[in-house]
């Protein structure tokens, strides 16, 4: 399946994303849990967040970070408190120094609390994007806060496509693992 581009798409990228990771997850060997994150030798991954992930723990705050981002961003904007999406003082050109503080701000979260705090926030996400219809996901300028995207493109992107970018680095660990 491509990118979703309907309401129907965006559920079941989601939830069928999420199921896929966690499977993913609880797979990991108890190596692949205790090692480190360590890409240092791949050329190829030179984005900063190969660099700062060290756990599974920091994938799943990294991921419970952007659904709080998404559903504090649509909340405020509902009750006509227009904020952007991407929190002041940060914006889209710095939110790599955004993510940093995600994860240093959880440096002291178990992975167990971390586990739940996604799959909580997991469902809150998915049970936001259940009351819009299709149109108000889907289409351009409903929403004068969206800008000139659509507000479903913002539900993929922090679901499926998130979802899909974890399940992207633990496959690249757990090669990584068996290589050692």
């Amino acid at each position: 399946m491509g990118r979703p581009t309907t309401k129907a798409d965006l559920m079941t990228a989601g939830t069928n994303n999420y199921k896929k990771l966690n499977v993913l997850v609880s797979g990991l060997t108890e190596k692949e849990l205790s090692t480190v994150f360590d890409f240092a030798n791949d050329e190829k991954k030179k984005e900063a967040h190969w660099k700062r992930d060290k756990n599974l723990r920091d994938i799943f705050i990294h991921l419970y970070e952007w659904h709080q981002l998404l559903l504090n961003w649509v909340y405020a904007n509902q009750k006509k408190d227009e904020k952007p999406f991407i929190p002041k003082p940060y914006n889209w050109k710095t939110y790599g120094d955004m993510n940093v503080e995600f994860w240093k701000k959880h440096q002291n979260t178990s992975l167990e609390e971390a586990k739940e705090m996604v799959e909580e926030s997991h469902n809150k996400v998915l049970s936001l994007a259940e009351t819009f219809s299709n149109e108000e996901l889907f289409s351009k300028g409903v929403y004068k806060w969206v800008g000139g995207s659509t507000l479903g493109s913002y539900f993929v992107s922090v679901t499926a496509s998130h979802y899909d970018w974890a399940m992207k680095k633990l496959k690249a660990h757990i090669k990584n693992c068996k290589e050692k």
